[in-house]
């Protein structure tokens, strides 16, 4: 039994840290610019089509986890700029209209580009591998999506807490005008965040087709809306509460499907769902950290 929970939890690290990846760009943003990002799910969607083509042009793999990550940048610096910028200080409802509408225009572009059609998506085939020690089965694909994850989250953490530009960062989620007063250059900042956040939400494409092994148009959807409550539950606006989140939540969902009878594992959303309503009830900011509004 000890080897069986063993592994359900290197599966839920797994899927911990794909959720992590997409919420830290959620709380980023939230916490510079006080709105949520709807549309920051369809940059899992571009980043696992973008792995898709280049992979079919022959890209070696190394040259395609960096582009995957200069795309979703760029798409990211792009919705920033041309969406979230012109709405700073607007009422949160607008935002909210307008990420809905954007990441709606983003899925049905690609529905017209793309088709419908799910695609077959693999790794190459060391990726694909098995691998046991103590007893415990793991795949190479998971505990290389930990490994990832883990370095990005240790760069990111990095350029947050000991760069110049992270100051910066810290300083307008802190209070914007003020940052603004003290001579931030506070629009390129937004940009360089909303770049940041969806790099990573991109790699988190990637590597969520790799995992599951089929990618559509409508991909983003659901790591958008997990990664969004893990957001949630850690405390929005939080960095480090995203990344706890994220991982409390993966790790949840793999436990109640490894752990409850094969005929509960078709609620496996209703369980993530009751588990944000358990935990909204009993920490209504968060369980790791305040909300960031309480903390401005």
């Amino acid at each position: 039994m000890s080897q069986y929970l063993f592994q359900q939890v290197i599966n839920g690290l797994a899927l911990g840290s794909l959720y992590a990846l997409v919420a830290i760009g959620f709380s980023m943003i939230y916490g510079i610019v006080r709105l949520i990002n709807f549309a920051h799910g369809d940059l899992v969607m571009i980043g696992a089509f973008t792995t898709l083509a280049m992979v079919a042009t022959g890209v070696p793999w190394p040259l395609i986890l960096l582009m995957v990550l200069v795309v979703g940048a760029a798409a990211g610096a792009t919705i920033g700029a041309v969406i979230f910028r012109p709405l700073i200080g607007a009422p949160q409802v607008t935002g909210f209209i307008a990420t809905l509408a954007v990441s709606v225009a983003i899925q049905n572009a690609a529905l017209m580009i793309l088709s419908g059609q799910p695609r077959n998506f693999l790794f190459p085939a060391i990726m694909r591998r098995r691998v046991d020690f103590g007893g415990v089965n793991a795949s190479v694909t998971d505990l290389a999506i930990i490994g990832l994850t883990a370095i990005l989250i240790g760069a990111l953490l990095y350029v947050v807490y000991r760069t110049k530009l992270g100051t910066a960062m810290r300083a307008t989620a802190e209070n914007l005008t003020a940052a603004r007063l003290m001579g931030i250059a506070v629009d390129r900042t937004i940009i360089v965040a909303f770049a940041i956040g969806s790099g990573l939400a991109a790699v988190a494409g990637l590597m969520w087709g790799g995992k599951f092994g089929q990618i559509d148009p409508l991909l983003g959807f659901a790591p958008g809306l997990k990664a969004f409550i893990a957001c949630v539950i850690g405390g929005v606006g939080s960095i480090g509460g995203a990344l706890l989140g994220g991982y409390l939540l993966g790790l949840a969902e793999v436990l109640f499907v490894g752990l409850m009878p094969r005929e509960a594992a078709g609620y496996r959303d209703a369980f993530v769902f009751l588990l944000l309503i358990i935990i909204l009830l009993i920490r209504p900011s968060g369980l790791f950290v305040r909300h960031a509004e309480e903390r401005a």
